[in-house]
């Protein structure tokens, strides 16, 4: 896995880049971000939050209003997208409905002005590449829809760029389709060497395919980690809630030291967690903590135990999906897996309910639900 931290020139480097449409309001705000080459990094964030305006202006087909965005060390704010070479894949395809498949894959090498025996052998390379040799004299609306999509990414790589940026391609197509693309594309990746940026809002997609995550929200990257790190330790209560399931408990910072903190909960409990940005006795402060790493009714060596009642039970199939109320909040949600141990419950019961501390994350309290 790429690393760009670990030393070298950033294939793509973002300093100090802002973007206002209006000429008053920042959509991306003071942008300050390094890709390294080889390495797959996803923009990931709800609808508004900068992350395909920012791949819009890595691409060329929006100017920055501020900072400079730098590839393989040059400067290219002031480069027309067709002189970047950087390969990109739309939503929607963008294939030539007139055209074939092989005219279409042919297109951006006769604009570079190639040879016609050179462009056949890329062409043939290319479909070869994403499995669709025999689909060469088809047009687009004689293809599958996740067809299209290979079409569209062999045409991103048909003149062998070391930048493939892809702006939610796999969002037309179905679950089980969407799923398989997106081991299709993370093996592509790795096989080819390929640097990609891939903007995407769903947050399972960007766990499965990524390298590092950059998490966006209001113009802001509000954490940049690789996917077990941003799950495991998000560093806000916004990634906290974006990323995964999450449960939240609000309360009141009574005592912190050692990377650590004591909470009194709004039903008046004292539990332990992780201070992650929590600083004085007496903060607000919102309790994040994974429905996996909740037991119920737990033996020992839990840490936390605070008193809860059941509220729902929803059969999964590997588990069962368990609500609760626990210290106030009804949507306390706990994953039992569906094995021989699973405790035998019914709604209304009341349960204890128990966590490690280290799995429990203090964070700022942002006034989330």
């Amino acid at each position: 896995m790429a690393d760009a931290t670990s030393g070298g020139q950033p294939m793509v480097r973002f300093v100090n880049v802002q973007k206002s449409y209006d000429g008053e309001t920042l959509v991306i705000k003071n942008l300050n971000l390094d890709i390294a080459k080889g390495e797959f990094l996803t923009m990931l964030g709800p609808s508004g939050s900068g992350k395909t305006t920012t791949l819009l202006m890595l691409a060329g087909f929006e100017p920055a209003t501020y900072g400079e965005i730098f590839l393989n060390g040059q400067p290219i704010n002031r480069l027309p997208p067709h002189k970047r070479g950087i390969g990109m894949v739309f939503q929607n395809y963008a294939l030539f409905p007139h055209m074939t498949v092989n005219e279409n894959l042919a297109f951006p090498l006769q604009v570079r002005n190639m040879g016609k025996a050179e462009i056949e052998k890329r062409v043939k390379n290319v479909l070869d590449m994403v499995e669709l040799p025999a689909f060469g004299y088809r047009r687009p609306n004689q293809l599958s829809g996740g067809q299209q999509q290979r079409v569209a990414v062999a045409r991103a790589l048909v003149f062998d760029p070391d930048l493939v940026l892809m702006d939610e391609p796999l969002g037309a197509l179905d679950k089980q389709l969407r799923e398989q693309m997106q081991y299709e594309i993370r093996h592509l990746h790795e096989r080819l060497g390929i640097t990609v940026v891939y903007v995407t809002h769903d947050q399972a997609e960007a766990l499965t395919m990524s390298d590092r995550i950059a998490v966006f929200n209001d113009g802001v990257v509000q954490q940049l980690s690789t996917p077990d790190e941003l799950y495991e330790r998000p560093q806000n209560s916004f990634v906290a809630q974006f990323i995964g399931e999450n449960n939240k408990l609000h309360g009141i910072v009574q005592d912190v030291g050692n990377g650590s903190c004591t909470v009194r909960l709004a039903s008046g409990e004292l539990v332990s967690a992780s201070a992650v940005n929590v600083a004085k006795k007496g903060d607000r402060t919102l309790l994040s903590l994974r429905p996996e790493r909740v037991k119920i009714d737990p033996v020992n060596g839990t840490g936390n135990i605070v008193d809860g009642r059941v509220e729902e039970l929803i059969y999964h199939g590997d588990h069962v999906r368990t609500r609760l109320t626990v210290a106030g909040q009804r949507n306390f949600i706990v994953k039992i897996p569906n094995n021989t141990e699973r405790p035998p419950l019914k709604e209304g019961m009341k349960v204890r309910v128990g966590w490690l501390a280290e799995d429990c994350r203090a964070l700022d309290d942002a006034g989330i639900g």
